[in-house]
């Protein structure tokens, strides 16, 4: 019945990409699940955070995920790569991070199960209640022809929590259908792993990511500018921080959601 709550609803949780203390205080008061801390978001896409910034989020008080990325580009790492990866990982764990979030891919351009199992094997020894998210290198795997039930059922053997992806398109409007499509795949391959949906969600398209049934919507809830989102690598983009009011409409898209099921 609309306008009645009910307990067997399961909406997404709501995960803000933000660079700083400041971004997790945001995504705490708008109520959030975590944030994704990561540096040069707008450059970049997102590289690891210096330790010191680490450390600041966490002291927050608040679930922090670590974005760890050593470079911008591909996502084939060198062995002197993914011991760098490996130490960060072990380092943002210790500094008090909830969970950490990085992505590999094999020179076919398929998820490193080897690579993954060996970096989630790191976060689990610093902390056994760690979270791991495979970020949207996935979506480079999927648009390189992985199949992409393979892929959750690999990603889930080797520990892997979550996958944030956009359906394999350049945003999750575009990518819907693979969405519906990665969690009904997820729930017969991999049931153990989330589909977040990431890159280019709006408050608009939040009932049809609800309808399709993902587990979580990450978002950086940066001001659009020149008919683009901020933080996709445009070298105009400027590092803004995340707009409190759109923050705070994600979250009340969400609970919208909650009292109409």
């Amino acid at each position: 019945m609309a306008g009645t709550l009910s307990p067997a609803v399961r909406l997404p949780q709501l995960e803000l990409a933000v660079e700083n203390a400041e971004g997790v205080r945001l995504a705490e008061a708008v109520g959030a699940a975590r944030v994704e801390l990561c540096t040069a978001l707008a450059e970049t896409d997102g590289v690891t955070p210096g330790i010191g910034a680490v450390e600041h989020a966490c002291a927050q008080g608040f679930p922090v995920h670590v974005l760890v990325r050593p470079r911008p580009g591909g996502f084939a790492y060198t062995a002197d790569e993914l011991a760098v990866i490996e130490r960060d990982v072990s380092a943002s764990l210790r500094a008090g991070a909830a969970g950490v979030v990085v992505g590999f891919l094999t020179a076919a351009g398929a998820p490193d199960q080897a690579a993954a199992r060996r970096i989630v094997h790191a976060a689990r020894q610093s902390n056994p209640a760690a979270e791991v998210t495979f970020h949207r290198a996935f979506d480079a795997a999927l648009a390189a022809g992985t199949d992409p039930a393979e892929a959750l059922s690999r990603l889930e053997q080797a520990g892997v929590n979550r996958v944030l992806t956009s359906g394999g398109a350049t945003d999750c409007g575009a990518g819907l259908p693979m969405l519906r499509r990665l969690v009904q795949l997820g729930g017969q391959s991999a049931p153990s792993v989330q589909i977040m949906a990431g890159g280019g969600a709006t408050v608009e398209l939040v009932p049809a990511l609800v309808e399709a049934g993902v587990h979580a919507i990450h978002t950086s809830a940066r001001p659009r500018a020149g008919g683009a989102p901020a933080g996709h690598g445009s070298p105009a983009a400027r590092p803004l921080p995340s707009d409190p009011t759109l923050a705070a409409a994600f979250a009340a898209a969400l609970n919208q959601e909650a009292w109409s099921a």
